[in-house]
């Protein structure tokens, strides 16, 4: 069964209005450079922005929405700890900090085998029990995924907004997103990722 990479970043944040975001930004993917946002509004609401019908197909089938919506989606790093992300109604900039621990540990294992598969599955146990996450299972459709997480910052600084409002400060991720198996940590990070998925 084909394995397709992303190679990248993720980028989760929540705030006190209730609306949490995840990035994807991949200069590296099957469908080229890609960026794309996942929502999920305070009332629960999963709302997928991708820039492309191809690549929001693929997504879509990876994991679950309540609405997909193809807008051009920008993601700049102007300097080593500022992201801006404009997606359709989505505006988001966003500062980050050091390694925590927990990145300190990601960031000294070789990056060729933090991508490996079979060092991903090995951590899965680990993780799950240390932070409640998961690094591989089973996706939308029988698909396959494993995140290989290469480093991890804390973000310090957020400010969004959705149609123009503001959504509100910095906050964390909770309740947790629910688009798939996987999650981001509740503490708003940035995560250095290859993202394998195995397509039936």
């Amino acid at each position: 069964m084909p394995r397709l990479r992303f190679d990248g970043w993720i980028l989760g944040v929540g705030t006190t209005s209730g609306t949490r975001v995840v990035v994807g930004h991949w200069p590296r993917s099957p469908f080229g450079p890609l960026s794309d946002v996942m929502v999920q509004r305070a009332d629960g609401r999963r709302v997928l922005l991708a820039p492309a019908r191809e690549a929001a197909d693929f997504i879509a089938a990876t994991y679950a929405f309540d609405e997909v919506r193809l807008v051009d989606v920008t993601v700049l790093r102007p300097d080593d700890v500022s992201w801006t992300v404009a997606a359709g109604p989505l505006d988001l900039r966003l500062r980050t900090g050091g390694r925590p621990p927990l990145g300190r540990l990601l960031h000294a294992v070789p990056a060729p085998l933090a991508r490996t598969p079979a060092w991903v599955g090995l951590l899965d146990r680990p993780a799950r029990l240390l932070t409640g996450l998961r690094t591989t299972g089973s996706a939308g459709n029988g698909r396959t995924e494993w995140y290989g997480v290469q480093d991890l910052h804390t973000v310090t600084d957020a400010a969004a907004r959705w149609d123009g409002a503001p959504l509100g400060a910095l906050a964390p991720i909770r309740p947790p997103v629910t688009f798939g198996f996987g999650s981001v940590p509740p503490d708003p990070g940035v995560v250095r990722v290859t993202t394998t998925v195995r397509v039936p």
